[in-house]
């Protein structure tokens, strides 16, 4: 296609940008997206190169099947139907007769005034294989290729604004790498094994152990670039004698440091990926290794187009970690990188397929939002730690008590020293002749004010660092804090041995009134489990009869209980080892008529004074003495609804058994 007048537009937009970034770069200002602002979003740049013919290949003398129609569009014949024809459209296109430096200015180069700016970018060749990808990044000595030319264009960048007269001081180093068979691989020191990928708290992707060569000067780069170089993987196939048989990245790091304060530190990155080509094994004729290498290759292309697929449809979960290459595209796939994706077509029929599904990837790629931001920092020497002597760590009395007798003669003498030196001191402000003078005279305005107000201490600008500040003020407030405890603590103690001497006079108050126990006061002794024998009847109504006769009464079949008297010096032994059962038939007369009358007379609160008998079973004999009538004898109850035999037995026994033995039984 012809580049005409597209061509020449092209060179001046190319011509304009490049004097923009040569003559704005050093007046860049980060972007301020520190308080909750999201970055700007970058999409990512699509160019599509479309390669000649190439002499001795089968169709070169055929009608190409793709042609451009301008500039950023072009259209491929549709393989279901030939008589139409499919549209794409991108950031540009370069047809057949553009030239390296057409590619170069007028889509990388402008990415370039990004690494000043303390920012990343990426540029990325994809294609089939035999498409052209490494001629776009390397070239040839007559036609330089993407990378040299951006490396000779950044380094007249980094002189011209690194120079004294600047505020930045600026450097660039450069490492070189291969990912083989999912293997990453340091081409400028063969010796060294498998590199591991890493990604630090910012999330910024690394690679711990990786060589990076410092450089001044394009020599220099040539120096380290050309023999790393031959130590890419390359291989023979049917389509390619030279085809690339691993992902080749070039990483170009632009650090910059403020020279006046506040002391700023500035990296931008730069990423030169050399993409190996996807391959139809059918075609390539790949054996063994070769075939061996075309599946890691094409698996981890698989990958890119999921990680392309899963940012354009927002899901949860981006597969960069599936793949070495797209775990290190990262950053330039959806990150903070301002990227631009060339992707190399080849004219002839039999790559039709393999241009089809180029151009459909770079479709989805030119979707993918990235967010650039500037990556600024502190220097280390800046925010350095403050290492503090015993004497500083401790508070007052401890550092007296740290130091020694010599030590303390001459502490007593630092004070008048130190008077008699500050006014000796020469102004701070002196070291800072070369601030800015607005800053500067703010600086002694604030010094002058807090000096009128009568500030105690050093003056502002002379003060100790804020972390030696902020350490003394925690020390000081422990302190504060252990004196108070021990305040507290000897009060808490005062308190308790008040307490305790009034307990012991109250003590001594009351020892006339200790309470004796009381005479005649009866006391149930256990006593050990003994034989049970039955009595003739005769016996038991003989010793009823007696008028002093003792009551004893069977409460429990496990033990028997004895009532014994307090003034008693010893219970006085049976003449029989075994229980008695002594009961007067006129209590027991007395107890049953005495709860008869209170099932007639009582109310429920009367009832429930009875043993075993509840407010529920109370309710239930007032219910049915109301609808029966009274009650001819004790016995009646189990004629009460809820009251058994067997309930009614143990209420007899409870209740009879307990008037016999002198307890409360009735109404209070």
């Amino acid at each position: 296609m012809s580049a005409g007048v597209s061509t020449q537009q092209r060179r001046g937009e190319m011509a304009a940008a490049a004097a923009a970034a040569t003559s704005g770069a050093g007046r860049c200002r980060p972007s301020k997206i520190g308080a909750g602002r999201r970055p700007p979003p970058a999409r990512v740049r699509v160019a599509v190169r479309l390669r000649p013919f190439v002499d001795g290949t089968v169709g070169a003398s055929d009608t190409p099947c793709v042609r451009g129609m301008d500039s950023c569009s072009l259209e491929i014949a549709n393989w279901r139907n030939h008589q139409e024809t499919l549209k794409y459209q991108f950031d540009a296109f370069y047809g057949e007769r553009s030239t390296q430096q057409d590619i170069y200015a007028g889509s990388v180069q402008p990415i370039l005034r990004h690494l000043l700016e303390g920012q990343n970018a990426s540029v990325l060749a994809y294609g089939p294989t035999g498409a052209g990808k490494t001629h776009t990044m390397l070239g040839s000595p007559e036609q330089p290729g993407v990378i040299p030319r951006a490396l000779m264009d950044l380094l007249q960048l980094t002189r011209e604004e690194g120079a004294e007269c600047r505020p930045w001081a600026l450097s660039v180093t450069m490492s070189y790498l291969e990912i083989y068979q999912e293997k990453v691989l340091d081409l400028l020191d063969s010796t060294l094994g498998d590199l591991v990928i890493r990604e630090d708290c910012r999330g910024n992707i690394l690679i711990p152990g990786l060589t990076q060569k410092r450089i001044t000067s394009f020599a220099d780069f040539e120096r380290h670039f050309l023999p790393a170089s031959r130590n890419r993987t390359v291989g023979a196939t049917r389509l390619n004698q030279r085809s690339s048989r691993s992902h080749a990245v070039l990483l170009v790091k632009v650090d910059q440091r403020e020279r006046l304060a506040p002391f700023r530190q500035r990296e931008g990155k730069l990423y030169l990926i050399d993409l190996a080509g996807s391959e139809d094994n059918r075609r390539t004729g790949n054996k063994g290794l070769r075939l061996k290498e075309s599946g890691a290759i094409n698996a981890s292309l698989f990958v890119l187009g999921k990680v392309v697929d899963a940012l354009n449809q927002g899901l949860p979960r981006v597969p960069y970690r599936d793949s070495k290459l797209t775990r290190l595209l990262q950053d330039s796939l959806g990150g903070s990188a301002h990227s631009i994706l060339i992707a190399n077509i080849a004219p002839e029929r039999h790559f039709y397929l393999d241009t089809v599904s180029a151009l459909n990837f770079a479709a989805r790629t030119k979707e993918v939002i990235n967010r650039p931001f500037t990556n600024e920092s502190l220097q280390p020497h800046v925010l350095g730690p403050v290492k503090l002597s015993q004497k500083e760590l401790l508070g007052p009395p401890e550092a007296k008590r740290a130091r020694g007798p010599e030590e303390e003669e001459i502490g007593s003498l630092e004070p008048m020293a130190a008077s008699a030196s500050a006014s000796q001191k020469l102004s701070p402000l002196q070291k800072l002749s070369s601030m800015d003078p607005a800053m500067l005279e703010r600086l002694l305005s604030l010094d002058r004010l807090l000096a009128s107000q009568g500030s105690q201490g050093a003056p502002l600008l002379s003060t100790p660092k804020r972390e030696r500040m902020v350490l003394m003020k925690t020390v000081e407030e422990k302190d504060l804090e252990i004196e108070r405890l021990k305040m507290k603590q000897k009060e808490l103690e005062a308190k308790v041995l008040a307490q305790k001497a009034e307990d012991s006079k109250e003590k001594e108050n009351h020892c006339p009134t200790i309470l004796r126990p009381l005479l005649h006061r009866t006391v149930t002794v256990a006593k050990p489990l003994k034989k049970a024998v039955v009595m003739p009847l005769q016996l038991i109504q003989e010793q009823a009869a007696s008028p002093n006769a003792e009551i004893h009464i069977l409460k429990n079949k496990g033990r028997k209980r004895k009532l014994e008297s307090l003034d008693a010096p010893e219970p006085e032994e049976k003449a029989e080892d075994c229980w008695e059962l002594q009961i007067s038939p006129e209590l027991l007369a007395h107890g049953r008529q005495k709860i008869l009358d209170l099932l007639n007379e009582g109310s429920a609160r009367d009832l429930r004074s009875l043993q075993r008998i509840g407010p529920k079973k109370a309710q239930l004999i007032v219910g049915w003495r109301e609808l029966h009538g009274p009650f001819s004898q004790v016995e009646d109850l189990e004629r009460v609804e809820g009251i058994t035999g067997k309930q009614m037995e143990s209420f007899l026994k409870a209740n009879i058994l307990g008037l016999a033995a002198g307890q409360r039984c009735g109404p209070s």
